[in-house]
């Protein structure tokens, strides 16, 4: 391991690409702990304090930002907007025709709809850039923790002009941090969006095993490292889970040379979605724990659903919370994965190529028997990540209170898959030139 960490760094292109992304990411730490203009920092402070402490929406969705929500920095939102406008163009693309043919064609209709995900990001951005400023100027409103700070103004001098300048600095954040993720996919290793959650869930994992440690002592410390690393095995093993379609392809001869006649196979992974299903799952409880912050806060009803929310789907441990946010990710499991692999192209691909698997002909009953097969494989990923997500932070949550968003399956989850995507990266870059890679 350590020869091939060596490797990375003998190679002058890929030895830039690995700097540039960690660059980008302590660039995107340093964002996440610079305040926005026009707030009382000493009160953030405070607030973050009791947030963390009581738990609440805030507690849950600062995981998504490393930290950043709860201390009001530029980098607040994080790169939720655009992760939640990529589902809804996803989503609509199955329903709005001129968006399926913007995806029929290939690189050139990709960029279009790259495009509007953006823009659709930043309206987003400062819709939830809006509701943040009015949350933090009541001191949390019963919504963001148990106790809010009452009389406590985190932003001073509250008017139009204070929330345009809070909207436009967290929008902005949000566009820098688009533009970030896509300099990370282009110039560097893996994919930039997916690097930049990475980073934001890693980095609360230090702070919360030194809490566990003075809080319960080293025995409850050796517990979580061992459930840890039971976590961790796990998900590898079935993130490398596969079932492998034997393909063979006919002879034929093109002028005096004959082709074909090779077997390979069509691998298709347990989890063939990946951690996607996590993050868009999140992304969708997310958002409405941001949108209810618009409702009159002196009204009796719309006091009962941000009591409601806060309860239900800020609280791992509550039954709403384990019952939608399981369904929601089985539900995206099968959803990403009907997108990235399409049992009728695929069919269409081997025949055209004169390619056929072995004891099913071509075409439909070639597209059926594919069908069939990622059906039956995706349930059990599916399950699995589910369980995954939600029974450790069920037992941490139950056995160390507080801890359960930066220990749970999602965090972990999430730190594993995006972590062995960069690492295959790598060790194609290095197979490419003559290197042993990282993963047998």
């Amino acid at each position: 391991m350590l020869s091939n960490i060596a490797n990375i760094f003998r190679i002058p292109d890929l030895r830039n690409k690995v700097l540039f992304v960690i660059a980008m990411l302590a660039l995107y730490r340093f964002g996440a702990y610079v305040p926005t203009p026009g707030i009382d920092f000493s009160a953030v402070q405070e607030f973050q304090a009791q947030a963390e402490a009581t738990g609440g929406v805030f507690a849950f969705l600062a995981l998504f930002s490393g930290g950043a929500l709860t201390q009001f920095a530029v980098f607040a939102l994080g790169i939720m907007p655009y992760i939640t406008a990529s589902i809804i163009m996803q989503i609509l693309s199955v329903v709005i025709p001129k968006l399926e043919e913007w995806r029929d064609q290939g690189a050139v209709g990709q960029r279009k709809i790259t495009q509007w995900t953006r823009y659709l990001a930043i309206a987003i951005a400062v819709l939830q850039a809006t509701g943040l400023a009015f949350v933090f100027h009541s001191g949390g409103g019963g919504f963001a923790v148990a106790n809010p700070l009452g009389d406590v103004d985190l932003i001073p001098n509250f008017g139009v002009g204070k929330v345009l300048l809070i909207v436009l600095t967290l929008t902005t954040g949000t566009a820098v941090l688009m533009w970030m993720g896509e300099l990370i996919t282009q110039r560097g290793i893996g994919n930039g969006m997916s690097l930049l959650i990475f980073a934001s869930v890693v980095s609360s994992m230090p702070a919360l095993f030194s809490r566990v440690l003075a809080e319960r002592g080293l025995g409850a410390l050796i517990v979580v490292l061992a459930a840890f690393i039971g976590l961790l095995v796990a998900i590898v093993f079935v993130e490398q889970g596969q079932r492998r379609i034997p393909v063979q392809f006919a002879k034929r001869v093109v002028g005096r040379r004959m082709y074909g006649g090779q077997s390979t196979y069509i691998p298709l992974k347990v989890n063939q979605s990946g951690v996607i299903p996590i993050i868009f799952a999140s992304s969708v409880l997310y958002l409405p724990q941001l949108l209810v912050v618009l409702l009159p806060s002196d009204q009796a009803w719309a006091q009962s659903i941000q009591r409601w929310i806060d309860t239900n789907l800020a609280n791992p441990l509550s039954p709403w919370y384990i019952v939608i946010f399981g369904l929601m990710i089985v539900g995206f499991a099968y959803f990403y994965t009907a997108i990235t692999f399409d049992p009728a192209q695929q069919a269409d691909t081997l025949r055209k190529q004169g390619g056929f698997i072995p004891g099913y002909r071509p075409g439909p009953a070639t597209e059926r028997y594919l069908a069939k097969v990622l059906s039956r494989i995706t349930l059990p990923g599916a399950l699995f990540i589910a369980a995954v997500a939600l029974v450790p932070t069920i037992m941490l949550g139950i056995f160390v209170p507080g801890s359960q968003n930066a220990f749970g399956g999602t965090t972990v989850l999430i730190a594993v898959g995006v972590a062995l995507e960069t690492m295959k990266q790598i060790d194609s870059q290095l197979m490419m030139r003559n290197y042993e890679g990282f993963l047998k």
